[in-house]
């Protein structure tokens, strides 16, 4: 692994995407957010996305003009159409329409119908929790989970984002509904390694630490084994209901061609109570009462806390890339 400079990172992103099309602000703004997803460690939907990104645009499946339209609103909640355009910025107005929203009713809800991957769900936490507000967004996926009890893919592995603001350290939980994403089996696999747990089931139906089975297979196992198999069902029908876009077994079950997604922004702002730093101090107390209750030799973390630990690195050190991508990445300048 190499170490480059997220400047030079951006730059790089943002010359390429102009050469597909992209007007100079949007092509910033894409860049910045998958530059940044790397700097935090999530290469599988940072740097290591970029190439599908790239295919994706060039095969008329993501619309680079195309910015969200609005479509009908009941008080703080509202729909819009994302018109196939891009996922990431489609996903980033979602957000910021929603904390604008929520600074006048206290909390809000969008709805985002028919747009693309958004890249890393995380980035949404972390926008809404700089903006001072509690943020929860979720997108749904094209058929790629199990129901528990079954060997046929039929949910979405949908992510969910919860995000709370704090001085001393947002908390971002970004997590899919699988034990492991199909991006982390993706990176396991280009690094030779095992899970560290089991992740799923290989073709003979056994649980398995090994990634390169359960991408085989196709049958990665959900969090919670039964729960994690409803909690995905439940995500996806609200973001096709509130949207009222499309659900799970309405998406084509190709990587290549996934599109056309349903998502939900919403966003709560407690400074409609006068108790923003009242909310910090409970996540303070939280966190405190979390890390001061541990025995020696336990390791637990906050959510969001090793992605913070990360950043720092790579600010200082450069964001780690495969030289491989990158070379493929350069290439496409």
């Amino acid at each position: 692994m190499i170490r480059l400079q997220i400047q030079e990172v951006q730059e790089v992103l943002r010359e390429v995407l102009e050469k597909l099309g992209f007007s100079r602000n949007r092509a910033d703004l894409c860049a910045r957010l998958f530059a940044e997803s790397s700097r935090d460690g999530v290469y599988s939907h940072g740097l290591g996305r970029f190439p599908r990104f790239v295919r994706g645009i060039r095969n008329g499946l993501v619309n680079v003009h195309a910015t969200p339209e609005f479509v009908a609103a009941r008080g703080p909640l509202e729909r819009w159409n994302g018109r196939g355009g891009v996922g990431n910025l489609n996903a980033w107005q979602s957000m910021e329409r929603a904390i604008a929203l929520a600074r006048t009713h206290g909390a809000s809800c969008v709805a985002l119908a028919h747009t693309n991957h958004w890249m890393r769900g995380g980035t949404y936490g972390w926008q809404a929790a700089e903006a001072g507000v509690i943020g929860i967004c979720w997108t749904n996926t094209m058929p790629n989970l199990p129901p528990w009890g079954a060997s046929v893919p039929l949910l979405g592995n949908n992510p969910l984002v919860i995000a709370v603001p704090r001085p001393k350290g947002h908390l971002v939980l970004d997590m899919a509904m699988s034990q492991f994403s199909y991006g982390a089996l993706e990176s396991y696999r280009s690094r030779g390694e095992l899970l560290p747990v089991e992740g799923g089931f290989d073709s003979e139906g056994r649980l398995t630490r090994d990634p390169v089975a359960i991408e085989t297979s196709g049958r990665p196992l959900p969090i919670g084994y039964w729960k994690g198999s409803g909690l995905t069902l439940m995500l996806d029908l609200l973001a096709g209901l509130l949207s009222g876009g499309r659900v799970t077994h309405e998406i084509v079950a190709d990587p290549e061609r996934e599109s056309d997604l349903s998502q939900v922004f919403i966003a709560l702002d407690l400074s409609s109570f006068g108790e923003s730093s009242g909310a910090a101090i409970v996540a303070d107390e939280v966190v405190g009462y979390l890390q001061s209750s541990l025995r020696k030799g336990d390791r637990v973390r906050y959510p969001g806390e090793n992605v913070l630990k990360i950043r720092i690195e790579s600010l200082a050190k450069g964001i780690g890339v495969e030289p491989g991508l990158w070379k493929e990445i350069m290439e496409m300048r």
